[in-house]
């Protein structure tokens, strides 16, 4: 199990944002429950997201240690990983998600991945990325920002970045990605214990995330995806990712049709006008 310890170097870049919010976990429970998540014994819920071969089981081991189990999602030959641990006085429970190159629900694992972020609503998703394949990793990230905007990024395996003379700037990462990037090397327990801080900020509120999300559609497209936003807000005010939804929309994405003919996104307005505003969020200037 991890416990907590003090963080050899700090998260960079982002800064806490005025008070935390303690009280206000943002998962959705009762989906979370259809999912095959019971979460009535813990206070946040991780998911943790990213590419094969980034070292993902690795990052879910060193935070669980012995205390996770496996089993299938409801309904669905993939394998599920869930996990616990303790931080702060909090008990967090961790779902590592199928590893997958997008969210764009062309793959049984990359249907159960967005799902999860999207319906579940998990306090925090950690990406796992292989900081020497970077490039590679970031379209995952990039279409995970496009949904929560409660994220971590983790540089994981810095140690081959190293070996092979690759300098990765993490703060300027984070600055461009809007979330806390968190450079690790999960094998050799490095990183860990700044990895256990940024989930815990994040979950509580103590840093508020301002993700990057990509703005250069062609014009028509774009158009297009500004008046589905206007109707989708109509129907759902608030709604925490109307543009990830327009664009899936106009995709033709079966899923996200049926969740809004059947007033899923409604149930996460809900649990999203139920939490308290930010007091501030941080530019990723």
């Amino acid at each position: 199990m991890a416990k907590e310890t003090s963080p050899v170097n700090s998260v960079p870049v982002i800064q806490p944002a005025g008070a935390a919010c303690e009280t206000c976990p943002a998962h959705h429970a009762a989906n979370l429950l259809r999912l095959g998540v019971n979460v009535s014994d813990c206070d946040f819920v991780v998911a943790l997201a990213g590419n094969p071969n980034t070292g993902k089981s690795t990052v879910f081991n060193a935070l669980t240690g012995l205390r996770q189990h496996t089993g299938n999602w409801p309904g669905k030959t993939v394998t599920r990983a869930e996990g616990a641990y303790s931080y702060g006085q909090k008990r967090y429970k961790i779902v590592d998600l199928p590893g997958t190159y997008s969210l764009l629900s062309t793959t049984l694992d990359e249907e159960v991945a967005r799902d999860f972020i999207l319906f579940g609503q998990p306090d925090v998703t950690v990406v796992v990325v292989d900081a020497t394949r970077l490039e590679r990793n970031l379209n995952l990230v990039l279409q995970v920002l496009e949904i929560t905007d409660r994220a971590v990024l983790s540089l994981n395996l810095m140690d081959e970045a190293r070996r092979h003379q690759l300098q990765v700037d993490d703060r300027r990462l984070a600055r461009d990605l809007g979330i806390p990037v968190v450079p690790m090397s999960a094998r050799r327990g490095e990183g860990i214990a700044d990895l256990l801080r940024a989930v815990h900020e994040v979950a509580t509120g103590a840093t508020v995330c301002n993700p990057h999300r990509l703005q250069s559609e062609p014009a028509g497209l774009k158009r297009a995806v500004a008046q589905l936003v206007t109707q989708i807000n109509a129907v759902y005010p608030g709604l925490p990712n109307a543009r990830w939804v327009a664009m899936r929309l106009l995709d033709g994405d079966q899923r996200i049709i049926d969740a809004m003919q059947r007033g899923e996104l409604g149930d996460l307005t809900l649990r999203q006008n139920l939490e308290p505003a930010p007091q501030a969020a941080l530019d990723p200037a």
